[in-house]
């Protein structure tokens, strides 16, 4: 009896210390702004250019352009249809949205942020995009043909069509002659050669499944891949190895590397944000499922700062299902749409 009072003593210490633990263990990060911006259309993919503290949020029919440093509205461009994501070539001054609706890129200048002009993509519903400064390219992801139009930044010119793996979600550059695009329809990872325009390997992210955004170490070749089944996988950018996976939120759409933190980001839809640490070569350990707000799917990073941006926005209860709309979406809360900006406690 007297053991057992000793055991159920130092049960209880433990429990008690646990709790304190648990109670007093701050989050790394906090909300340090939200910036409201108007009309209630619907966005994607942010992106952030961090020589000139402008965020470019992509909105339905436009992109809003945000002066960081003050959270204001400077700039809208227009006639962007079914917009997903901008890349942006800072080496040429320009920027190139991609148009999913009408299956076209606008092309702006980054200082002026006026519009140059209009390139028809070889595909239909180009979804993300990027500029690769290895080569002077950008490539599209289109979504509804499986393939990515690749177009010389320089003359604005398409130079080619790559026939994918599948259909093809996210994107992400090395710098140095290798581009990876995540497939999520068969949840896997094409390696491109920007040069050739070719695949030069296909390989496969189980466990993950349905893969949406990939973010990459470009220094430690590790690329790391935010699936739908709630993980993050870690491959090696070298060989398609799977390094370990991650548990992460629901409803993911986007993921963001920090490379002075040594950092990986996952924009969870369910209102959660999972930052990954580098711990090592091979060691990589969840910090912190961060709060963030319901529908906060989407990320970019501005490396400077290390501060974090997520687009959401309030929503009313979605209406009744039918057999027209079986899955109907909820609509957005007028005034509501906002950008969570995260930041690192100092």
């Amino acid at each position: 009896m007297k053991k057992l009072t000793i055991a159920l003593s130092v049960l209880s210490v433990l429990i008690l210390c646990a709790r304190t633990n648990a109670q007093t263990t701050k989050s790394q990060y906090e909300i340090v702004r939200r910036i409201h911006l108007p009309e209630t259309a619907w966005w994607d993919y942010p992106s952030l250019d961090a020589a000139t503290g402008r965020l470019f949020v992509s909105r339905g029919t436009m992109v809003q352009v945000v002066n960081v440093k003050t959270g204001k509205l400077v700039a809208t461009i227009p006639n962007t249809e079914g917009v997903h994501g901008i890349a942006l070539a800072e080496d040429l001054n320009k920027g190139f949205i991609s148009d999913g609706a009408d299956s076209s890129v606008t092309v702006f200048n980054l200082k002026t942020l006026q519009v140059i002009g209009t390139i028809q993509v070889t595909g239909r519903d180009p979804d993300a995009i990027l500029y690769d400064p290895f080569t002077h390219r950008v490539f599209t992801c289109n979504g509804r043909s499986g393939n990515s139009t690749v177009i010389d930044a320089r003359t604005d010119k398409v130079i080619g069509t790559i026939k994918l793996s599948g259909s093809p979600e996210f994107s992400a550059t090395d710098g140095q002659g290798r581009i990876y695009i995540n497939i999520e329809d068969n949840s896997q990872v094409d390696e491109i050669n920007p040069r050739t325009m070719k695949i030069e390997n296909v390989w496969p992210l189980a466990p993950g499944e349905h893969p949406s955004g990939l973010a990459i170490d470009a220094k430690r070749h590790i690329l790391f891949s935010t699936c739908h089944n709630k993980l993050m996988v870690v491959m090696n950018a070298l060989n398609g190895k799977v390094m370990t996976t991650l548990p992460i939120g629901e409803r993911v759409d986007g993921a963001a590397f920090d490379p002075v933190l040594r950092r990986a980001f996952s924009s969870n839809g369910q209102g959660t944000l999972t930052v990954v640490q580098e711990e090592g070569k091979d060691k990589f350990t969840v910090l912190e499922q961060f709060p963030t707000q319901l529908g906060a799917r989407t990320i970019t990073i501005d490396v400077k700062t290390h501060h974090l941006f997520l687009p959401t926005a309030e929503f009313n209860p979605p209406a009744a299902p039918t057999a027209e709309h079986p899955h109907p979406r909820p609509t957005m809360k007028p005034n509501s749409f906002t950008v969570l900006e995260v930041a690192p406690l100092k």
